[in-house]
């Protein structure tokens, strides 16, 4: 029996239930975008999939709206794929464990991908309506979102015509998106040497942190692993001698990294152990009201022969941790309460000859973005390091005159008795790339709320989804001339 039969609204749960069903990790979007390909054949609708696996559906207007200008509706079909450690999971060919608690839909011990599929389960269930009132409407699909919005890059925008567009990528309910930041990856690569060592073999593993979305939650004062992790062992230098063996962090540099772990060899077991106890202290304190379960395990694994890091290259890899930016870099000086810019170091692991370690650097002023990556550059190559950037995307500024955001305005005000909130956030959303590519184009971002996107604690709130379904619903039909 589907787990979602009884949320409403029915065709739009169908739909999301059906997409969890489907592997739709970033990289990993085949499967889905040949799922959305089928229901437009299905359908009788006219569609387009790219070589990267974008699809854009095409639905004509209704009757009376034949003649109106084209409403473009889009989100992104991949999510971010983030775990419980004790969850086994296999996100390249496994669906969803979905489950309803509380007024809410999750996953169960896993991300949900709400972000962004209930734009996709949005856009389906209006190609589906036949009592729907609307404009033509081209409802597009991005890939890859996720890593660096790379469909949206690489699509070809003379397949869309229309230049309303109603991006379906937000996460709070009453509040309608009139522009972001932009962002990049910034990589570094550190080489290291390695010699050969003996000594008792211990495991550090910081976890228990709150963790969440490098954009959305950056403000919210919560820790970062792979920069504690950095922490301790500054800290542990002064306690006890220790060589590293490995070091890995994080899986998505969006995504605040919840755990780090190390191993090393070490003649002083209990040194560390009572280090690790004196942090873990420290660091409740410190983050106090904001990830006060931080955990610092130490776990003995006994004697043995390793590769473990020269004493200079684990000096550069100490230092590195210690000086790499996390965090708020900048707050607005326009915009109240508005993050300008930030930097988090998301993926960090050590390979047998080289660190490699991603940070996602965003920011509303582009020249801002430039000196963050710099210093990203510079603290690379000081350490004998190469630093390279990807997914860059620009930041999508704020329109003065937007007659579509002022109709949206005017609908949600007659629905609901007060003003939605009308905001820049810090969070990168696709809508700048499509601002740069298509002249002309009057974009508005919303969606439903949801709660810690891109954790294992994921939730979409039920009936939320259902009042923006509805006002999605009215808007359509007011967007008539």
């Amino acid at each position: 029996m589907p787990v979602l039969e009884n949320c409403e609204p029915k065709r739009v749960f169908h739909y999301f239930e059906e997409i969890c069903k489907i592997p739709h990790g970033s990289g990993n979007t085949k499967q889905i975008s040949d799922y959305l390909v089928k229901f437009a054949e299905d359908h009788g609708l006219k569609y387009v999939q790219d070589e990267m696996n974008n699809v854009i559906i095409y639905k004509a207007g209704t009757p009376g709206y034949e003649n109106s200008p084209t409403v473009i509706v889009q989100g992104h079909m991949d999510m971010v794929c983030e775990k419980r450690p004790d969850v086994y999971h296999d996100f390249t060919k496994d669906g969803l464990n979905l489950s309803v608690k509380d007024g809410y839909v999750t996953a169960n011990g896993t991300t949900l991908g709400g972000d962004d599929g209930i734009a996709v389960a949005y856009g389906l269930a209006l190609l589906d309506s036949t009592d729907i009132p609307h404009p033509p409407l081209e409802v597009l699909f991005t890939v890859d979102e996720e890593i660096g919005l790379l469909g949206a890059v690489g699509l070809d925008c003379s397949a869309l015509k229309g230049r309303r567009f109603i991006n379906l990528d937000s996460e709070a309910e009453g509040s309608l998106w009139i522009s972001c930041a932009g962002g990049l990856s910034g990589i570094s690569h550190i080489p290291v040497q390695r010699v050969e060592g003996e000594g008792d073999k211990v495991q550090v593993r910081i976890c228990g942190l709150m963790g969440g979305h490098s954009g959305a939650e950056i403000n919210k004062n919560r820790a970062n692993a792979n920069k504690l992790m950095g922490r301790f062992l500054y800290g542990l230098k002064k306690k006890a001698d220790y060589a590293i063996i490995s070091l890995a962090g994080g899986q998505k540099d969006n995504a605040i990294t919840r755990d780090c772990t190390v191993e090393f060899l070490t003649d002083a077991a209990e040194e560390v152990k009572a280090y690790a106890k004196e942090l873990q202290e420290q660091l409740r304190e410190e983050y106090a009201g904001s990830d006060e379960n931080i955990t610092i395990e130490v776990a003995e694994e006994g004697t043995a022969c390793a590769q473990i890091l020269h004493p200079t290259s684990q000096e550069k890899i100490v230092f590195y941790l210690q000086n790499i930016l996390f965090g708020i870099q900048k707050m607005s000086g326009t915009i109240a309460g508005l993050v300008e810019s930030s930097s988090n170091i998301g993926i960090l692991h050590l390979d047998e000859d080289e660190l490699f370690a991603s940070s996602s650097v965003r920011s509303s002023v582009d020249a801002a973005c430039k000196a963050l990556s710099d210093k990203l550059e510079y603290l690379t190559e000081f350490l004998g390091g190469e630093y390279e950037i990807q997914g860059a995307y620009p930041a999508w500024e704020y329109r003065k005159e937007s007659p579509l955001r002022d109709k949206m305005v005017v609908i949600f005000e007659e629905m609901y008795g007060h003003k939605p909130e009308v905001v820049a956030i810090h969070a990168g959303l696709e809508c700048g790339l499509f601002y740069k590519k298509m002249e002309g184009l009057d974009c508005v971002s919303l969606g439903p709320d949801m709660k810690d996107i891109h954790t294992s604690e994921e939730v979409l709130s039920i009936a939320s989804t259902e009042r923006v379904w509805n006002y999605l619903v009215k808007v359509l039909e007011n967007l008539k001339d």
